[in-house]
């Protein structure tokens, strides 16, 4: 089971892997740069080859590349939209950089503008940065929440399947789709929710999960993350998802900095659900 999480770049980009391997990662998520701004220092050469090395050494793998929090690929404003599509474009040319092979994006939001507007952003936003060549570019399914697109897995395949491109792939993140109404708590809800996931989007195009308990009810449209197994997915809930066809997936946690349980209890809990040995 490839298993790790989101961790920090603070201090130079390569110490992300010192922080996985001490936190027992095989995979790992990252920002290459400040995710809450629009701009981005270029990367220091030798902090990229310093990466590059410890990547070789370290034999943890997959790396992933997560977009920044304020790029909105559907956004009907025509300034916010421009710089989403330039951010998406940077990120694939950063991640060539690296050797990063995936990058994950939220769908976005349209705004009030409607959910066709939006696709339509999408699409071309998507396809121009697709054209540039380099990593694959992962759709993360959304909670439901507002005006946010990308909560139905068929909306996510009608996106993959109409730009036709083998750079198009898709992250499931366990909240969102609890809080999106698939009961994956149950066994036949995470049957039919993996029936649902291969007849749309296939498992195929599906690379990463991430694996994180839910703060709100099943269908709540809540994107509010939890430690495993504290929120309403549950003890239960994540051994039969460690169980499933998804723990054949990299998983990579995004679950809260808090006094109530470290990452290194996260790791160990996945790890006990999941029938393994604990660090």
């Amino acid at each position: 089971m490839k298993l790790g999480f989101h961790v920090s770049i603070a201090g130079s980009i390569d110490q992300s892997f010192d922080r996985a391997q001490l936190l027992g990662c095989t995979a790992f998520q990252i920002f290459t740069r400040n995710p809450r701004t629009w701009k981005s220092k270029p990367l220091n050469p030798d902090e990229v080859k310093a990466f590059r090395r410890k990547h070789r050494e370290s034999k943890i793998g997959p790396v992933f590349s997560h977009m920044p929090y304020l790029p909105n690929l559907a956004s009907p404003i025509d300034t916010i939209y421009k710089k989403s599509v330039d951010a998406l474009v940077e990120e694939t040319e950063r991640c060539d950089e690296l050797g990063i092979l995936y990058i994950v994006t939220h769908i976005g939001s349209h705004v009030g503008s409607g959910a066709e507007g939006g696709r339509l952003r999408l699409i071309q936003a998507l396809g121009r940065a697709a054209d540039k060549g380099g990593p694959m570019i992962l759709l993360e399914n959304d909670s439901g929440s507002g005006d946010h697109m990308g909560s139905n897995f068929g909306d996510i395949a009608e996106l993959i399947n109409e730009l036709g491109s083998t750079r198009i792939g898709s992250c499931l993140d366990t909240c969102h789709t609890f809080a999106a109404g698939y009961n994956i708590a149950t066994r036949d809800g995470l049957a039919q929710t993996l029936q649902e996931l291969r007849s749309t989007i296939g498992i195929n195009r599906l690379k990463l999960v991430h694996l994180n308990d839910s703060v709100g009810g099943l269908g709540s449209g809540v994107d509010h993350h939890d430690h495993i197994g504290l929120g309403n997915i549950g003890e239960e809930g994540f051994r039969l998802i460690l169980a499933s066809q998804l723990s054949k997936r990299p998983m990579i946690m995004e679950t809260p900095v808090n006094d109530r349980r470290s990452d290194a209890e996260n790791m160990n809990k996945v790890l006990e659900l999941a029938g393994l040995s604990m660090r």
